[in-house]
């Protein structure tokens, strides 16, 4: 976590629940809650009557009757995914043949790059590898149902295959796990990107919605805002990287405890994971040199 960012942890809705987000928008919260899923993930329901559900979450059966339960009478036309975390996705087999609903999502899961040897997803939250969308979006496509409209925005970086969703009729977007109020977004190699990550930090800065609503936890009020603040914690972070091997810091272990004080004991791995993600994408840049490929055991310096 990082104090330069104001969090919002005001929600705590009980599992289960169909709580009214907007005209359009119902969210029922998994009973999931973890160091990286906060209270849980969410799962919507975007429409009227014909319907689509965005992240249909765990396979938690509790969870699958309660958004089962809260569609009952509609029809469900479209299940969207904005990535392939197993607290995301694993619910969509169940929920496609309770309601006939086809899928979407921009691809099955993949890591951002080329995996090194001995190299496996580390995160609880891995990665959901069964999944394959019925139907695979490209950035900008749009679909589109009765009263509502949504529009895929690629944004790799926490996974190679994130995607936001703009819901147009109401200016807001669903952000997934790349932007949230509670907390910074995980990047973890090889799943994640940094340098993904930032870009797509970048893009969304550039957009208008004023309101997110993440995976985890409330609304991201004043977006904008938000994303820039994001964006200028990626940089800080960067640069007190810098600080530390300046200050001959060569490992990641030696890093993550020299920046950040105070850590959720629980999040150590976490951290050191989003230290490599800015390690990798220093190396990239030049900015920083390593003996063999950027790994989580290796030893750093500043380039030349």
């Amino acid at each position: 976590m990082s104090e330069d960012i104001t969090f919002d942890r005001a929600f705590d809705p009980p599992a289960g629940r169909v709580v009214e987000v907007s005209p359009l928008v119902r969210r029922i919260v998994a009973p999931n809650p973890s160091p990286f899923t906060f209270t849980g993930t969410c799962t919507y329901i975007v429409g009227r009557g014909k319907v689509a559900i965005l992240d249909p979450g765990p396979d938690d059966p509790t969870h699958v009757a309660a958004v089962l339960d809260a569609v009952r009478g509609e029809e469900v036309s479209h299940i969207f995914l904005t990535h392939t975390h197993r607290d995301h996705s694993p619910a969509c087999p169940k929920v496609k043949a309770a309601t006939g609903a086809v899928t979407l999502a921009e691809g099955p899961h993949r890591p951002s790059r080329p995996i090194e040897i001995g190299e496996a997803a580390r995160l609880d939250a891995s990665g959901d590898m069964d999944f394959r969308p019925d139907i695979a979006l490209e950035d900008g496509a749009t679909v589109a149902g009765p009263g509502w409209t949504l529009t895929a925005v690629a944004t790799p970086g926490h996974t190679a295959n994130h995607l936001a969703f703009a819901l147009k009729e109401e200016d807001l977007l669903f952000s997934g796990d790349h932007v949230m109020a509670w907390a910074t977004s995980i990047v973890a190699p090889p799943d994640g990107s940094m340098g993904d990550y930032i870009a797509s930090l970048e893009r969304l800065a550039a957009r208008q919605e004023k309101v997110y609503l993440p995976g985890h936890g409330g609304p991201v009020r004043d977006a904008p805002a938000h994303v820039r603040d994001f964006l200028a914690h990626r940089h800080a972070r960067e640069a007190a990287i810098l600080r530390a091997l300046d200050r001959d810091a060569t490992t990641i272990p030696e890093l993550v405890r020299g920046i950040y004080i105070g850590l959720d004991p629980r999040l150590v791995g976490a951290a050191s994971l989003t230290v490599l993600a800015h390690l990798e994408h220093l190396v990239a840049r030049g900015r920083v040199s390593t003996d063999g490929p950027a790994a989580i055991t290796g030893r750093f310096r500043l380039a030349a």
